[in-house]
């Protein structure tokens, strides 16, 4: 059975390279990616595409064109009158009525955005959720975080995108803990979690004939935050998103995962391993991942 990975590009943004670097200082982090007069880096918002036993499978929907002209200028909106996403989906010759499931890792608006229209669709009255077969699958404790959210990341969700996908009737909420959706989800994707970003964190695994990828979502963003200290001034509770790198690093580096980065701008993803410091270091990056068969 052939299981095909694919990088898709969607908007990309530009955040504070402080933020983006939690407490590491800016002659460390420059180094790993150059800010531009305002401080800020550029960041990919990449989904990745499962396509397996016919069926085609969405991580995440990066940051889209949602917003209003003012947010966008805030946070660095690329493109902000283009989806991206669904241009990008358009190249591989696949459309948006052909995504059967979207998995999201949380919903922080960067990975959960694409969901809607662009703002000039919105304002025109078609403000329809995307992948109109899909079923949206999100994590137990992820979604009550978007129900409920702390007052420190609370600009960090889509306050109308909860009503558009219960009225969906296409939810999916992964019971809390659970490893796989063996009704919905082919066998060889499985599920972990993280709290360290944000509580309910879910990672999706997929485990082909030759290889396994992990989407790493916020826990890893890019290459240079493999590097176990370094972390997010967006984390939750940073010294726990380090132990929870730590862990998955003891599977990752033995049986050579790929790591999927939704937010480095150059790479797509990498293989990883341990220096001769004993620091997790990235090797045999990809600039390309378009149906690779694993």
């Amino acid at each position: 059975m052939d299981i095909l990975i694919s990088s898709v590009e969607g908007n990309r943004q530009k955040l504070d390279g402080g933020a983006m670097f939690g407490n590491a200082p800016r002659p460390m982090w420059e180094k790993w990616h150059q800010p531009d007069e305002r401080g800020r880096i550029e960041l990919a918002c990449r989904a990745m595409l499962v396509e397996i036993e016919a069926k085609k499978i969405l991580c995440e929907t990066g940051i889209g064109a949602f917003f209003e002209p003012k947010l966008a200028e805030r946070y660095g909106v690329q493109n902000p009158n283009s989806h991206i996403l669904l241009q990008s989906l358009k190249k591989l010759g696949v459309s948006e009525n052909d995504i059967d499931a979207v998995i999201l890792s949380h919903l922080h608006f960067d990975h959960a955005g694409g969901l809607l229209r662009t703002f000039a669709e919105i304002q025109e009255g078609k403000d329809t959720l995307v992948f109109p077969k899909a079923k949206y699958i999100v994590g137990a404790d992820a979604w009550k975080r978007n129900q409920t959210p702390h007052f420190r990341d609370k600009a960090s969700f889509i306050p109308q995108l909860s009503e558009k996908l219960i009225e969906s009737k296409r939810l999916v909420v992964v019971p809390d803990g659970a490893k796989s959706l063996p009704d919905i989800l082919p066998k060889n994707i499985s599920f972990f979690y993280s709290s360290g970003h944000t509580p309910g964190h879910m990672h999706t695994l997929v485990k082909g004939s030759k290889d396994t990828v992990v989407f790493c979502g916020d826990l890893i963003p890019g290459t240079a935050w493999l590097h176990v200290p370094i972390t997010m001034g967006y984390d939750r509770f940073p010294e726990q998103l380090i132990d929870e790198k730590q862990d998955m690093y003891k599977k990752a580096v033995p049986e050579n995962w790929i790591l999927f980065y939704t937010h480095d701008p150059k790479f797509p993803a990498s293989r990883c391993r341990w220096d001769e410091n004993k620091k997790a270091i990235p090797f045999e990056p990809v600039t390309e991942l378009v149906r690779v068969k694993i």
